[in-house]
């Protein structure tokens, strides 16, 4: 009896599908190329808080305002894209630019900045200390967030945290270079924020072992950040409280 042969059709339609996937991924890495584009100017302008006084923060927010308009743009193209296809299919191909992306915003609503969402005008300039929600960040993005009923493009929880976790050693670096920059004030705020999210993080049933690493190295910036302000209380340069 002979041996069937391999329907040559099994092969065609595998090679199709190979090069639909390949398709996919260049649009995808197009888009997530201009996001990382976008996140890296902001970053670099975010980098001038360090020697940067407070007093003229204003200008300095404005700049990476504009630098998250674009990225609020681009990740509305990846949404658009990306929802076409399975999420989990593909979502490891942005899932860090877009934690980066967060981190931006978080930083710059923290140190004061406003980031318009849903179409409508930037909102006043807000006291520094302020943290976004992962709500308000899905509004920002005009994506949702924590998706469980449809597949679709959408923030997850997991890339909020470690969106938040980033905005960490940006914060204790800043508490050490506002003290040579007078401002001790800063640096006093810095630590309670900093020890408030650690204690807030030890709250939470982490399964994501990414994320469990990450959380442990917060402890490290606490005590960076705590050193900082023993040594101003030793040298009686806490600002007294109003």
């Amino acid at each position: 009896m002979a041996t069937p042969m391999i329907d040559p059709a099994l092969f065609a339609e595998l090679k199709s599908k190979i090069e639909e996937d390949s398709v996919v991924k260049k649009e995808l890495d197009q888009i997530i190329d201009e996001l990382n584009q976008n996140v890296a100017y902001t970053q670099g302008v975010l980098s001038r808080i360090h020697s940067t006084p407070r007093a003229k923060y204003p200008d300095l927010l404005s700049q990476i305002e504009d630098g998250i308009k674009q990225q609020v743009e681009t990740v509305g193209k990846l949404a658009t894209a990306a929802s076409k296809h399975p999420y989990y299919k593909y979502n490891y191909k942005w899932t860090r630019m877009v934690q980066e992306s967060i981190s931006t915003i978080l930083l710059c609503t923290w140190l004061g900045g406003s980031v318009s969402t849903q179409g409508k005008a930037a909102e006043d300039k807000a006291e520094v200390g302020r943290l976004l929600s992962l709500d308000n960040i899905g509004e920002i993005y005009h994506v949702p967030v924590n998706l469980k009923d449809r597949d679709a493009f959408h923030i997850t929880i997991e890339e909020y945290l470690l969106g938040l976790i980033n905005i960490i050693d940006d914060l204790s670096r800043l508490a050490m270079n506002s003290v040579t920059l007078g401002d001790n004030a800063l640096a006093v705020q810095i630590s309670s924020f900093i020890k408030d999210l650690h204690a807030g993080f030890q709250v939470l049933n982490l399964k994501n072992d990414i994320l469990r690493k990450r959380v442990d190295s917060i402890k490290y910036a606490v005590k960076k950040v705590e050193d900082v302000v023993y040594d101003l209380s030793l040298r009686n340069l806490i600002p007294a409280k109003e």
